[in-house]
């Protein structure tokens, strides 16, 4: 068990049956009482919600285990993933996944986490590097505008790139808000 003075970023409690992990804390302090204001996340679900607690308010600390994890490929709706271990192909539904199949590449090594053998997600690396695909050609002089436009990655994602991105470029691209970082290649 873990109070809610305890808690801090990072940590992953139970909460209404549910694993939610701590994105922000701030302790109140009041006449009478201390509250801890807290946003959290639903690790399941993604969706993120904001709660005061008292003090004493008690919660139980939700252990994850991680294990690394080589993407293979995907069928239909299922992507496998090969344990580094002991070898198992392990078939994902796409609706587990998330928004991380719009950055899995054949061969990435990721972290699967799971909780009471159950499956909650995998956790990509924070960049990825992917290459363009498709997008329309930028012009002489534009770059000085800091203009963007759509560029189609290897994955299928389409993000916004600088003007000066061509196709057959490598870019890094932040996973958690699939934004252009940079480019790799010139």
């Amino acid at each position: 068990m873990i109070s809610a003075t305890e808690l801090k970023k990072g940590v992953v409690i139970e909460l209404n049956d549910k694993l939610y992990q701590v994105i922000d804390y701030q302790h109140i302090k009041m006449k009478r009482t201390a509250l801890a204001k807290v946003k959290l996340r639903d690790v399941i679900g993604g969706h993120t919600i904001e709660q005061s607690f008292q003090a004493n308010d008690k919660f139980v600390r939700a252990r994850l285990d991680y294990r690394p994890v080589q993407y293979l490929y995907h069928e239909d709706d299922l992507y496998y993933f090969m344990d580094q271990e002991t070898f198992e192909q392990i078939p994902v539904n796409a609706s587990e996944l998330g928004d991380s199949i719009n950055y899995l590449k054949d061969g990435m090594t990721v972290e699967m986490g799971s909780y009471k053998d159950k499956l909650i997600g995998v956790e990509l690396p924070i960049n990825v590097e992917l290459e363009v695909t498709q997008t329309d050609p930028g012009f002489k002089g534009d770059t000085a505008t800091g203009g963007t436009k759509p560029a189609t990655l290897e994955t299928g994602v389409t993000i916004q790139v600088p003007l000066f991105i061509s196709e057959g470029d490598i870019i890094k691209v932040d996973t958690r808000s699939g934004t252009y970082q940079e480019r790799v290649n010139n």
